[in-house]
């Protein structure tokens, strides 16, 4: 990339949002100066080439290295590319779906080919009186092409020929060597396939000249001799295996039993429920071993060879040596020979590929003008490759004329995300869940992995595996929550989610990383925990007192059952220890003084400030227990970050684009009732509400009131 300095030609404007200056694109200038614009600059350095909010097929016509990822110098290529293709570059900040044939810029050769085959693709969808194309007209090329033979992408699917003959070869060519797809969506041949399965037939011709010749010698037994030297391989190791033993045996007698195996080695399949071909002994030896001893064909075989031995005599020993019941080690080094030939034919095989077609198939197609026919062919087809490749651009076009200024507002500055009058590309959707609305939702392929770095955007983030289709579809979103409070907010609850094809996704949350969500829920966060915390002891006493109430019951009922019997003596009963009793009832009543005490010297401190000090001294109280979490809570809320969040899901974001507090209120929105709503507050199945609590509280104000009369002496 060139350096890039301040004292470029360009006047650029920038305007303040997230916290940091970004490039304000007004204008087709802006655009066609990018390549000014210094790096350090741009929002974002790069970004994936899928999960985002945008046409993926525009996005790979951007990546043009096709490694996944979106760079600056892509982005300043593309859109020079689409600017210098159009008569005004500001055509591509309307962001359109069609592009007006009139705003193509038919002064450039490559702009003319474009307007050509815009106007030619118009001409084969039938609507050649249209004046403006849409993505829609250029996204099916199969549509496009489905009325001609040839489309220039030198594959021609056997249609292209009206010849049987020619059809027939082709569709032999995709039968051994596999289709092609042509861009009209139909199997088809390329060059490259026409002369491998021509070069191949010659080859397996060639090949099978040689058994021709020499047949007697390469194939004893015709055609059968394939299926014959197969069965030869199945028995040869056990067979060679067998002549082995016996040999082993008349160097040294002593071998012989070994070779036999042992007794024990029976024992262990001895008592089991054996099969017909008793597989447990296949790899014993092939029959029983002796001096000398021929390989019995009839009797005494092992049985799980037997299937493969009748085989082997049928088709191999029979043909070439008779009726035999057995067969002497002479006489299988005779068959071996025999097959020697034809295995050193079959080794030096070629052209397997066209194989299945046959030898006569094979002499038919090279015969023919089949290869120059469809070599013919696919020249023709060939020929319009420009035109194609034209149609391509068009296509290009189309889509970076709707899509590419979205890319710029979403990538050299943020202000789609910031002007809060759409979404922007990386956000998903709208989560709904817990009485609000939150639309700083991102795609996530790895909650645990993006959770690492996401920690660092100081937001309170919600991680919801997202189904619909009885879960036949399945996504996973991470939810911003920058409003509202937390009370509620726990894994395992349920929302939903509506992407932004306005489909809706049932949503649970798996998993929270909690951060502050607002200063008002840290105003609160301190009584929360005090209320909480009292009303767990409460529950903790009252759990202590049931229990402790249960005990005692179960006590007396047992000693009530364990009385003695008549004439029998008690045990005598423990005397009243009065001096614990006492004990306890001072430390209990010296407690409640103190506590009593303190309380008193608070109030008496509070009565005897002068009547305007009282609520300061509230505030204080407030501020004193409440001062700590809201400054904490409003540093970090003031931190809250939107880099991390996009950098766990690949981004490079080259700022830091903070997410404050008016705005992260814009991105979260709480239930409100519509303007203009009628309430009724009568709730008919509300509580009844006792009397005493009011009257107490009267008193305890009168009391107040009548002490600081008498304190300022005005009774």
């Amino acid at each position: 990339m060139a350096e890039f300095t301040s004292k470029e030609a360009h006047r650029w404007k920038f305007f303040r949002a997230g916290g940091f200056e970004q490039v304000l694109l007004e204008n087709g200038n802006d655009l066609m100066a990018l390549n000014q614009l210094d790096p350090k600059l741009w929002v974002a350095l790069s970004c994936p080439a899928h999960g985002v909010e945008l046409d993926n097929k525009t996005l790979e016509l951007i990546d043009t290295d096709g490694d996944g990822r979106i760079r600056v110098p892509e982005i300043i290529e593309a859109v020079k590319w689409a600017g210098s293709l159009l008569n005004n570059p500001d055509d591509l900040r309307k962001r359109s779906p069609e592009l007006p044939l009139s705003s193509i810029n038919e002064k450039s050769p490559e702009g003319k080919n474009l307007l050509d085959s815009a106007k030619h693709i118009l001409k084969d969808l039938g609507k050649e009186n249209a004046q403006v194309i849409t993505i829609e007209d250029t996204t099916d090329t199969a549509r496009i092409f489905s009325q001609t033979r040839f489309n220039g992408d030198g594959i021609i699917p056997n249609d292209s020929s009206d010849d049987p003959t020619i059809r027939q070869i082709i569709d032999d060519i995709i039968d051994c060597l596999g289709a092609e797809i042509d861009r009209s969506g139909k199997p088809g041949v390329s060059q490259a396939k026409v002369d491998q399965l021509f070069s191949e037939a010659e080859a397996f011709l060639n090949w099978w000249k040689a058994a021709e010749s020499g047949s007697d010698n390469i194939l004893p037994l015709g055609k059968a001799t394939a299926s014959a030297a197969e069965s030869v391989n199945t028995v040869k190791m056990k067979i060679n295996d067998y002549f082995a033993r016996c040999r082993l045996a008349a160097f040294d007698e002593r071998a012989l039993n070994a070779m036999n195996r042992q007794e024990s080695e029976y024992l262990s399949f001895a008592e089991k429920n054996l099969s017909p071909d008793v597989e447990d002994v296949a790899g014993f030896p092939l029959a029983r071993i002796g001096i000398d001893k021929p390989l019995p064909l009839k009797e005494g075989m092992n049985p799980a060879w037997t299937s493969r031995m009748n085989s082997f005599m049928t088709q191999v020993v029979k043909p070439l040596l008779g009726e035999k019941t057995n067969l002497s080690e002479a006489e299988w080094e005779t068959l071996l020979s025999r097959f020697a030939a034809y295995e050193s034919w079959v080794s030096q095989k070629a052209g397997g590929s066209v194989e299945k077609l046959g030898a006569e198939r094979l002499r038919v197609i090279l015969k023919g003008r089949g290869r120059e026919v469809i070599t013919d062919l696919i020249a023709k087809d060939q020929v319009l490759e420009r035109e194609y490749n034209a149609i391509t651009a068009v296509d290009k076009l189309v889509r970076f004329h709707r899509d590419l200024f979205t890319i710029l507002n979403n990538f050299v500055s943020l202000s789609d995300f910031y002007n809060r009058k759409g979404m922007a590309i990386f956000q998903a959707g709208t989560l709904y869940l817990d009485g609000r609305s939150c639309e700083l939702c991102i795609r996530v392929d790895d909650p645990d992995k993006h959770a690492l770095l996401a920690t660092l955007s100081r937001t309170y983030l919600v991680y919801c595996d997202c189904t619909r289709k009885q879960g036949a579809e399945k996504m996973t979103i991470a939810a911003a929550i920058t409003d509202g409070d937390s009370d509620f907010l726990m894994v395992g609850r349920n929302g939903v989610f509506f992407d932004r094809h306005g489909n809706d996704w049932d949503a649970t949350i798996t998993k929270i990383i909690e951060h502050p969500i607002s200063v008002r829920q840290a105003f609160w966060s301190p009584y929360k925990k005090i209320i909480k915390l009292v009303g767990e002891q409460v529950e903790k006493l009252a759990a202590a007192r049931a229990k402790a109430v249960t005990e005692k019951t179960a006590s007396g009922i047992m000693t009530t059952a364990q009385k003695p019997a008549a004439g029998a003596q008690a045990a005598p009963a423990q005397p009243f220890d009065i001096a614990k009793f006492a004990g306890i009832f001072a430390a209990i009543g010296l407690a409640v003084g103190a506590i009593s005490t303190a309380i008193a010297a608070v109030v008496t401190g509070f009565l005897e400030l002068t009547w305007w000090k009282m609520p300061l001294a509230l505030l204080a109280i407030m501020l004193l227990i409440s001062g700590p979490s809201m400054i904490i809570a409003w540093l970090k809320l003031s931190q809250r970050n939107l880099g991390p969040l996009l950098d766990a899901n690949g981004w490079a974001i080259n700022a830091r684009a903070k997410i404050n507090i008016p705005f992260g209120r814009s991105l979260t929105r709480m239930a409100i009732l519509p303007e203009g709503s009628e309430r009724f507050l009568r709730d008919p199945f509300a509580e009844k509400k006792s009397l005493w609590p009011y009257i107490i509280f009267a008193l305890v104000m009168l009391i107040i009131l009548f002490y600081f009369l008498i304190k300022t002496r005005l009774l």
